[in-house]
């Protein structure tokens, strides 16, 4: 089955949706404009919903020819933009200053839309689908939200399926992995107290730059020397407040925050042990007093399911070619929160190819503010999440 001649007719309706969502970004539980052109559409095609989860959130249902086999699928876009300042120069550029779709959810968001159009047209299948459209993706836990909300007391899924647009990967190829997909996701607070003083007389104060540069320093040896080189793991310090301004004045205090990527609750929980060690130890070393303040548990890791990783992949390979479909992709360190739906649902979580031409705005990375989601991989997402639902609950013959 390659990709579906509808999908294919349906591409610039759907890419029309797909840039006014792109001009109008709202970021974490915000996302009016998205949820009432959801709502609207889903009106529009007769497709029954319920609003209100993790406030911005939508579930819709469609049945199929029949529902006898009594089968149930979910499909999961999520909604949200970030905080970036776009300059991919694009016409369809957002109009919110400070704010963009800089990673292809308002393409995701497409795709399940123009998903919906699709099975609500043919019903070609056995069962119910629920289609979610999940706000807050990027660090406001909106999965766990919409679960709290009731999501799946409300809507029972046997399995539920996403995919996320990957700059990485040439267009028309898919790629994802049994197992961990995509790390847990931690913040760090330090905070720093010293003595400060003179810059001229740097032995009469506690220098607390002096502190937060070993401490970035020291950090780093919790991966290369104290993690295991095959248990994947990251800690980076990503700010550093110090100091007055001044160029003579050694301040008294310090902040540094940062992040903790790793694939397993053992070592995320080790992370947090060793930061906090290493705070201790450089305190006593300077006579400082330095604290972890804050670990912040985030994102959990996406963690795909056997059979039904299988499965979605033996789906891509019907539409793409078995040979542009791959269950070996890389371990990514980024995190995703489709990961907490999959702490309570088996499914699986896919990379779709999106790169063309080495020019190509839709080559630049996730969260750059040059980023472009590529249109063309609107029919091969619809393809896919259709195929999801018929032959995970095929008509009776």
């Amino acid at each position: 089955m390659p990709v579906l001649n509808r999908a294919a007719d349906m591409k610039d309706e759907i890419a029309a949706l797909r840039r006014e969502l792109h001009q109008n970004p709202q970021t974490a539980y915000e996302e009016e404009f998205a949820s009432n052109m959801i709502a609207q559409k889903l009106t529009e095609w007769g497709i029954s919903f319920k609003r209100g989860y993790a406030t911005t959130g939508i579930v819709a249902t469609i049945e199929g020819q029949s529902s006898t086999s009594g089968k149930t699928i979910g499909l999961r876009a999520d909604i949200d933009a970030l905080d970036i300042i776009e300059k991919s120069g694009q016409p369809w550029a957002s109009k919110t200053p400070g704010k963009m779709h800089g990673c292809g959810h308002d393409g995701h968001t497409a795709i399940l839309l123009g998903t919906a159009k699709y099975l609500q047209e043919t019903k070609n299948f056995d069962g119910k689908v629920h289609l979610i459209f999940q706000p807050a993706e990027e660090g406001g836990r909106g999965a766990d939200k919409m679960i709290e909300d009731g999501l799946f007391n409300d809507f029972q899924c046997d399995s539920v399926y996403g995919l996320h647009n990957w700059p990485g990967l040439p267009l028309g190829r898919m790629e994802t992995r049994v197992g961990p997909l995509m790390a847990n996701v931690d913040e760090f607070v330090i905070e720093i107290t010293g003595k400060g003083g003179h810059a001229a007389m740097p032995e009469k104060t506690i220098d607390p730059a002096i502190c937060a540069a070993h401490l970035v320093t020291a950090l780093q040896t919790i991966v290369s020397r104290n993690a295991a080189a095959v248990d994947p793991l990251v800690v980076s310090v990503t700010n550093m407040n110090v100091g007055t301004g001044a160029f003579n004045v050694i301040g008294d205090s310090a902040k540094l925050t940062g992040t903790v990527r790793s694939f397993t609750e053992d070592m995320r929980q080790f992370a947090r042990k060793r930061i906090e060690e290493i705070c201790a130890g450089i305190g006593a070393t300077f006579g400082a007093k330095v604290q972890m303040t804050e670990f912040i548990f985030g994102t959990d890791a996406t963690i795909n399911t056997e059979a039904e990783t299988n499965f979605a992949a033996s789906c891509a390979a019907k539409i793409l070619g078995a040979d542009n479909v791959s269950t070996k992709a890389d371990l990514c360190m980024g995190g995703e929160d489709f990961g907490s739906f999959l702490k309570v649902k088996p499914g699986a979580y896919v990379f779709m190819g999106q790169a063309t031409k080495q020019d190509s705005p839709h080559n630049h990375g996730l969260h750059s503010p040059f980023y472009d989601f590529n249109d063309d991989l609107i029919p091969i997402g619809m393809s896919y999440f259709s195929a999801l639902v018929e032959e995970a609950m095929p008509l009776k013959k």
